[in-house]
């Protein structure tokens, strides 16, 4: 089939790989423009333009598509299927119209809940157990389309966003590959969703990030998971500056120690009371200005009477 692709993200990318080696012709890829990065404000390529550059896909990145312009220059590419994948912008109802077999897009939840931009984050954050991919028709209003085809998977207990992203990128391949068969056959359902149902996943902040140790030790472990790898959640009960939170540990023991007090600091981490009256223990963090590293190595050097 004849596809227009666009994505941004290494999430994004996993789709696009799938697309080629199912031998699809690529007609197109589509993806956010070049960003400066780091120190030097070198413009950086997103993930999806490194990898189409290397399979030698013509490369297109627009500031908009709410332009003449660019609904003619996706006429002109003729596609015959637009696949959707993390791409950043919203697509206008002309350029969604103009494939024969629709537009369709690789949304990482079980729709309709978590609709909106980081739907995987806010699947651990909320505590969720799981989740999945949805392979839907593009509509006007965001992630509320039709539904084609939806894999579910079990989220790990302790498997954090960073992780989940990963295995969902090649779920959602999975699940691209199976969709474009059916919508090639003819034979692809579309199932509305029941918006009666649907909840948001806005965009991450970094007013998320702190700590309430007044919370219970699941809720801060499923923060400390959702937020990673940004804006990563923070506390500052270790050194008195906000410290960076990588990865915890539900230790199922209880205390009747005020919420927020470091219990216990050696070679198991860092245990903190919380506000259910469970310990969590710290196992990977960073200081500010430091660097990533377990809790049990920052201790050699900053050791804690707990």
């Amino acid at each position: 089939m004849r596809i227009l692709f666009m994505g941004t993200p290494e999430f994004a990318v996993a789709s696009l790989r799938r697309l080629v080696e199912d031998g699809h012709t690529i007609c197109g890829v589509y993806t956010q423009p070049d960003k400066p990065k780091n120190r030097g404000h070198k413009l950086a390529f997103s993930p999806v333009k490194e990898y189409a550059l290397t399979k030698e896909l013509p490369v297109f990145q627009p500031q908009s598509l709410r332009s003449e312009e660019a609904a003619a220059q996706v006429r002109e590419l003729a596609p015959e299927l637009i696949v959707v994948a993390a791409y950043g912008k919203l697509l206008p109802e002309e350029i969604l119209e103009t494939p024969p077999k629709g537009s369709i897009n690789v949304h990482s939840s079980l729709l309709p809940k978590y609709r909106g931009a980081a739907p995987i984050n806010w699947a651990i954050l909320n505590g969720e157990t799981e989740t999945g991919v949805s392979i839907m028709y593009m509509a006007k209003e965001l992630d509320a389309g039709d539904v084609i085809l939806q894999k579910s998977t079990a989220i790990g207990p302790r498997e954090d966003a960073q992780a989940l992203t990963e295995r969902l990128a090649a779920l959602g391949a999975d699940a691209l590959s199976e969709t474009v068969r059916v919508l090639e056959s003819g034979m692809a359902e579309r199932r509305p969703q029941d918006h009666s149902l649907h909840t948001y996943a806005p965009m991450l902040d970094k007013k998320l990030s702190p700590v309430d140790w007044s919370r219970s030790a699941h809720e801060i472990n499923c923060q400390i998971r959702g937020l990673i790898p940004w804006p990563c959640a923070t506390t500052d009960i270790i050194d008195g500056k906000p410290m960076k939170l990588f990865a915890s540990e539900e230790t199922g023991e209880t205390t009747k120690i005020l919420p927020g007090v470091i219990i216990a600091a050696g070679k198991m981490g860092i245990e903190v009371a919380c506000g259910d009256g469970k310990i969590l223990r710290l196992t990977e963090i960073q200081a500010n200005g430091g660097k990533r590293m377990a809790a049990a190595a920052y201790l050699l050097g900053h050791p804690i009477q707990g």
